[in-house]
């Protein structure tokens, strides 16, 4: 059968609901500042529920967002407690890799106020930079827009570890990113940049198959790590959101959201997993699903 990469799941959105603190704009990092400890026990999990790829913490660890509240002196040192933390969780399981996240600038989901790209490649790259010595690879998350998309490649330019694009789509057309832009205009980003592998991340996963069929023919390993909730608040739209303004699925258990993963895998899918509200008990019915299946995770 296939080789598939199983992915971690929610990193984030898993950290903050099990800290019991009320979300912030600065989401997970906040938590992290007080109980890094918490941030090593959820890669833990993942790893012993299966994945084989730990995706740091550092989604949300931007200037611009600890800038708001006058902490952007500690943003080297928030990268290297991310960093270090998963790292201890691979070496507690024995095995696995690093991904390095890379969320987007200003918030997610809006390309509408995404940096220049001069101004996006110089915050990716100083990210790229820290955190390069330890990651396996990078996993550029959450990209509405195929100029947020450019920004981010460019940041990567200096790094020789494999570097994933991950994009999100529309709720209820897989085939337009966010910003409404075709998934199929990802091909001239392909093509110029030459990223290692092609994602779809926290959207729907009812919208994941249709982005996918658009992403199979261009040429590189794809896949697809979907979000548990309902959909993409107009709330959460607005400046400094906090995942208060999503609501959570109640129908996407850990067989339901297995069933759309594999159908993914069907399609041609080599890397799976997923993304805000999937945990480690989805993570351990895939792995279950995948070998069950003859697929060998990798």
């Amino acid at each position: 059968m296939t080789n598939i990469t199983l992915l971690d799941g929610s990193i984030g959105q898993e950290i903050v609901k099990r800290s019991g603190s009320r979300a912030t704009p600065l989401w997970s990092t906040s938590v992290m500042m007080e109980q890094p400890e918490a941030v090593r026990a959820v890669h833990l999990d993942y790893f012993n529920a299966g994945a084989t790829i730990a995706t740091t913490n550092t989604y949300a660890v931007h200037v611009d967002r600890l800038a708001r509240v006058g902490l952007e002196a500690q943003h080297k040192t928030l990268l290297d407690i991310a960093m270090a933390e998963a790292v201890a969780a691979r070496t507690a399981h024995g095995s696995g890799r690093i991904a390095a996240s890379l969320g987007p600038l200003g918030a997610s989901y809006r390309p509408d106020i995404a940096p220049p790209l001069a101004e996006a490649q110089k915050a990716y790259a100083s990210i790229v930079e820290a955190l390069d010595p330890l990651a396996d690879l990078f996993l550029i998350e959450t990209v509405s827009s195929l100029h947020d998309a450019r920004g981010a490649l460019m940041g990567c330019a200096d790094t020789e570890k494999p570097v994933w694009l991950a994009v999100t789509v529309d709720d209820d057309d897989g085939t337009k990113l966010r910003s409404g832009e075709s998934v199929s205009d990802l091909a001239q980003i392909v093509s110029e940049f030459a990223p290692a592998a092609l994602l779809v991340n926290c959207s729907r996963p009812e919208a994941i198959a249709a982005a996918l069929d658009l992403i199979a023919p261009m040429g590189l390993p794809f896949g697809a790590y979907a979000n548990g909730f309902t959909r993409i608040s107009e709330g959460f739209l607005k400046d400094a959101p906090t995942v208060d303004a999503l609501e959570q699925r109640k129908d996407l258990g850990p067989k339901d959201y297995a069933a759309f993963v594999m159908h993914w895998i069907a399609q041609g899918a080599t890397i799976v997993g997923g993304c805000c509200e999937v945990g480690p008990e989805h993570i351990t019915e895939l792995a279950n699903q995948l070998k069950a299946a003859g697929h060998t995770i990798i």
